[in-house]
C-alpha cells in the first residue's frame, strides 16, 4: 500500500498520462493492459480470470478492494483521498477505484463460436458507449458471442467497459485479424463455414421485417451491425444471406446502433429463450 500527496508522481504515469492505445500494446507482441474501473467491474473482470497489476483506490474504497483483490503480495495498490484523484485523472472516477490489468491472448472465432446459436458481429462500430451498449444487450438479450471485424472499437477501452457494466467479461468475444483474414470476404465466408446464415441489418429496398418467419427458422444467425454513420459496407451486405430493417415510424430512417442492436438481439433470440 502506497500513500499519494503528489499528483506528478511519476509511478502513475499509467493510470493518468499513458493513453489506452499504448496501453493496449504495452507489451507488443505479447497481449497488453487495459484499465478497468469501478468495483463492480474490478470483480467481474477477476471472475474473468484476467491478472491485477496494481491499482489506484480512493482511501474510504480500501477496504473493499483489500477484499476483492484477495492475497496477491506482487500487485501495488496506490492510496489517495478523493480530491487529489480527482485532480489527477480530471474525472470523478467510478467507485473510486483503477485498476491496471493484464490482457489475454485473444480467442479464435471458432472457438468461442463453437455450440453458440446466435452471434453478433460488428463491423467499424468506433464509438466506446456504443460497443459497450452492444455488449450490455448481447449479454442480456440470449447472444452467445460477438465478433468484432477490423475497425471496431476495443471493447476493453474503459469506457466502453463501463457503459457495458462489465459484461464484456461476460459473454465471449474476439476481433477478426486483418492479417490473417480479410473483411469482408474472408470473414464472411467463415461465418458461413462455420454454419451461420448472416442478417445484415441495414436499410435496403430489398430488406425483410425483422418478424418474418424465415429468420426464426435458422438454426444459428449471425446479426451484422455496422458503423454509427453509414452502416454495413455494400460489399458486406451482399455477402449476406439476409438484410433486415427495423420498421420505422414519423419519418425516422434508423436508429442509433446500440438501439437497433437491442431490437434485434430480443427478436432474432425469441426460439432460444424459456
Amino acid at each position: 500500500m502506497i500513500p499519494i500527496a503528489d499528483i506528478n508522481d511519476s509511478r502513475l504515469e499509467l493510470f493518468s498520462k499513458t493513453p489506452e492505445n499504448i496501453l493496449a500494446h504495452y507489451y507488443e507482441p505479447a497481449p497488453g493492459l487495459f484499465l478497468a474501473e469501478s468495483l463492480k467491474v474490478m470483480e467481474r473482470v477477476i471472475a474473468a480470470g484476467y491478472e491485477p497489476v496494481s491499482a489506484l483506490v480512493e482511501d474510504r474504497y480500501l477496504e473493499e478492494v483489500n477484499n476483492l483483490l484477495g492475497d496477491r503480495p506482487q500487485m501495488t495498490v496506490y492510496v489517495a483521498p478523493f480530491e487529489v484523484l480527482r485532480e489527477l485523472t480530471g474525472y470523478h472516477m467510478t467507485g473510486g477505484v483503477l485498476c491496471i490489468m493484464k490482457r489475454k491472448e485473444l480467442p479464435s472465432p471458432e472457438s468461442i463460436c463453437k455450440g453458440a446459436r446466435r452471434i453478433a458481429v460488428l463491423e467499424k462500430v468506433v464509438n466506446p458507449t456504443n460497443v459497450g451498449a452492444i455488449f450490455r444487450n448481447a449479454a442480456a438479450l440470449g447472444i452467445d458471442a460477438v465478433v468484432l471485424a477490423p475497425g471496431c472499437c476495443d471493447p476493453l477501452y474503459k469506457r466502453a467497459v463501463r457503459v457495458s457494466m462489465g459484461t464484456v467479461f461476460q459473454i465471449p468475444w474476439t476481433v477478426v485479424d486483418d492479417k490473417t483474414i480479410s473483411w469482408p470476404e474472408q470473414g464472411m465466408k467463415l461465418l458461413k463455414d462455420m454454419g451461420f446464415a448472416t442478417v445484415a441489418m441495414a436499410l435496403d429496398d430489398r430488406a425483410i421485417g425483422i418478424h418474418d418467419e424465415s429468420l426464426r427458422s435458422e438454426e444459428k444467425l449471425a446479426i451484422l451491425l455496422g458503423s454509427e454513420g453509414y452502416g454495413l459496407d455494400k460489399e458486406t451486405i451482399e455477402a449476406c444471406d439476409y438484410t433486415v430493417m427495423i420498421p420505422m415510424s414519423h419519418e425516422v430512417d434508423s436508429l442509433n446502433v446500440a438501439a437497433a442492436s437491442a431490437l434485434a438481439f430480443w427478436e432474432l433470440s425469441k426460439n432460444d429463450k424459456n
